[in-house]
């Protein structure tokens, strides 16, 4: 997560979106159920007509001249045209649409997995983290949460592993696990993998930990049967015993995976930049990479890392609508309070507006700065303003420093749209009163979110096939992941986008070490090198086509392929093999002559070189 918000801690309101339903789920609503609103000055005379008239009051809203009523239909007819009743309108009906998915978990491909059809319900018989264990390094997890109702919780020493007073390790975790059930969010698994929990942060602001203590929490994820360590986390200086503890753990069968960083430059990372970790890299729900996320040779994958929503233990902002929650994020700066009005649109409240007194304004984003707006809503006399976003997704935003005396939030621009669109006028209550240890829902930055996502797809995986070795669901991932940016391995994305239905199908198909006759894990060879001489006039080209292959003869994908040419033409040349473990080299023009040419490394989704037959002579 990036230092900024890890500081703030920002956390959001439980999410919980209500819309249209279905005909069958309409079932028992009270059609004859209205809202009646009364000219300003009768409402006692509204009041006794509707009583009667048989009228069954439930809600009486005198800040909206309205009241909630259910009335016989003949009753209805003769009150639409009564001189002290501005208008009848159908009290509708709202029904909770379940959990939201966030865009990173079908943007890793987990749903085609194990929700196919998209029907909200787990595939029968679908792969779905069940039997793996996943360790997060973190700062613990609000284990009470709405979301981990289910899912199988345990963590070690230091104790209160189970509370998490910083946000960062509950986010995490969602990430990975947060169940699929009627709230909140879910997660890469949908609440099937097992979670094993150290805490080495705690507080408000997180705090730091020593590279001793995480190699400490490291082996003790190992004891405990973990094949996957999280570590959303990390320093800018190496050290070379935890870079032998963290060998030591991927060669007993271990999986770490780790942030590469958020200073949005070249500096190494660790225990993400060490040989046996996996690095990953953080892009937009656009597949781009955040300018946040550091660019490193050791990078291997990428996932999404912008606007993360997930779990975390606050509710430190709130917003009801006519009864009905919506999800909403402190802007930083604001004024601690609730405030209640109706809800009104403001465009984008580019100027006050003396309507907008005892209101709560709905602000797009966008022209002007969130201070300003807010500003204008108060210098209206506004309730409190709400900033909803002009591009899909919801946001963190700043005041630039203390805000006037009204809450202010911002919100997803699907739900701003919609409340524009049909709740104007309808009583809306926005509390910025904090919470702690509730069912809140946040949006993070971060290549601390990106890595959940990872350890969540080998989780998945894993699961398939619990004998497959770590070295082969390294390889797996590599291979398949979806290439971003430059062609083959780059610095920003590594080898790609994590993807795990591509993964699970290039194992289940045959793909991947599975160490046979290797000495350790995935060992790159070549099979094969064709070295082809083409003349035009005196000037001469050659090219080498090259197949690497592991230790079963399989063939690898994306893997990184240093050739050299030497003799009558010299250079080196690093590129990245096909999907068919093929890669080809051309030498510069030169005047004829012997050239030989020889493969020197190959790096990747390996362990080790074998380069024996690595060179051919033409």
């Amino acid at each position: 997560m990036k230092q900024h918000n890890l500081v703030r801690a920002l956390a959001l309101g439980l999410a919980v979106a209500f819309g249209a339903t279905s005909a069958s789920a309409a079932e028992g609503v009270d059609t004859d159920r209205v809202w009646v609103k009364f000219k300003k000055g009768q409402r006692a005379n509204v009041e006794t007509l509707l009583r009667g008239n048989g009228g069954r009051i439930h809600h009486r809203f005198d800040n909206l001249d309205s009241f909630a009523v259910s009335l016989p239909p003949k009753a209805l007819e003769r009150l639409r045209n009564n001189p002290n009743i501005e208008f009848i309108e159908a009290d509708q009906p709202r029904y909770p649409l379940a959990q939201s998915v966030p865009y990173g978990i079908d943007l890793v491909q987990a749903r085609d997995i194990w929700d196919a059809n998209r029907d909200g319900i787990v595939d029968a018989g679908a792969t779905t983290g069940a039997g793996i264990k996943v360790c997060i390094i973190d700062s613990g997890i609000h284990g009470g949460h709405e979301d981990f109702n289910g899912v199988n919780l345990a963590g070690g020493h230091p104790t209160g592993w189970n509370t998490d007073t910083c946000g960062h390790g509950s986010h995490v975790a969602g990430t990975i696990a947060a169940a699929n059930n009627a709230a909140g969010v879910v997660g890469v698994s949908p609440g099937a993998v097992s979670l094993h929990i150290i805490k080495v942060f705690d507080g408000p602001n997180c705090g730091w930990s020593y590279s001793s203590t995480l190699v400490d929490a490291a082996n003790r994820c190992a004891q405990a049967g973990a094949k996957v360590i999280n570590m959303s986390l990390g320093g800018s200086t190496s050290s070379s015993t935890e870079s032998a503890a963290f060998a030591s753990l991927y060669a007993g069968g271990v999986l770490s995976i780790a942030a590469a960083g958020n200073d949005g430059n070249t500096a190494h990372s660790y225990p993400a930049s060490y040989d046996s970790v996996i690095s990953v890299a953080a892009v937009d729900s656009n597949k781009a990479h955040a300018v946040f996320s550091q660019k490193t040779n050791q990078v291997e994958l990428a996932a999404p890392g912008v606007s993360v929503l997930s779990t975390v233990p606050f509710v430190s902002a709130t917003m009801t609508v006519a009864g009905t929650g919506y999800l909403v994020d402190l802007l930083e700066g604001t004024h601690v309070d609730v405030a209640t009005g109706a809800l009104a649109d403001g465009g984008r409240c580019t100027a006050a507006n003396a309507a907008w007194a005892g209101k709560v304004v709905m602000c797009e984003r966008g022209d002007i700065s969130f201070a300003d707006k807010v500003n204008n809503v108060a210098n209206s006399g506004g309730a409190a303003a709400v900033v909803y976003n002009n591009a899909p997704g919801g946001f963190n935003g700043t005041l630039g420093g203390p805000g006037p005396a009204i809450p202010a939030v911002s919100m997803a621009q699907a739900d701003g749209q919609s409340l524009v669109a049909s709740q104007l006028g309808a009583s809306a209550t926005v509390s910025t009163v904090s919470s702690n240890q509730g069912n809140g829902y946040a949006y993070y930055d971060g290549t601390s979110m990106a890595t959940p996502h990872v350890a969540g797809v080998a989780a998945l995986v894993w699961s398939a096939n619990p004998s497959w070795t770590a070295a082969q669901i390294r390889e797996a991932l590599a291979v398949t992941a979806e290439d971003l940016g430059t062609a083959g391995r780059d610095t920003s994305t590594g080898w790609g986008l994590v993807r795990a239905k591509a993964a699970l199908d290039y194992l289940n198909a045959g793909g991947g070490d599975d160490g046979g006759g290797d000495t350790g894990g995935v060992e790159a060879s070549v099979s094969g090198i064709s070295l082809n001489t083409t003349s035009k006039g005196r000037n001469y080209t050659t090219t080498a086509q090259v197949t690497i292959v592991d230790g079963d003869g399989g063939k690898i994908g994306g893997a990184s392929v240093t050739g050299c040419f030497s003799g009558a033409v010299t250079g080196c040349t690093t590129r990245s093999t096909n999907g068919n473990g093929r890669v080809t080299f051309t030498s510069q023009r030169y005047n004829g002559g012997s050239v030989t040419f020889c493969v020197t490394n190959v790096t990747g989704p390996v362990d080790s070189f074998n380069n024996a037959n690595a060179c051919r002579s033409n």
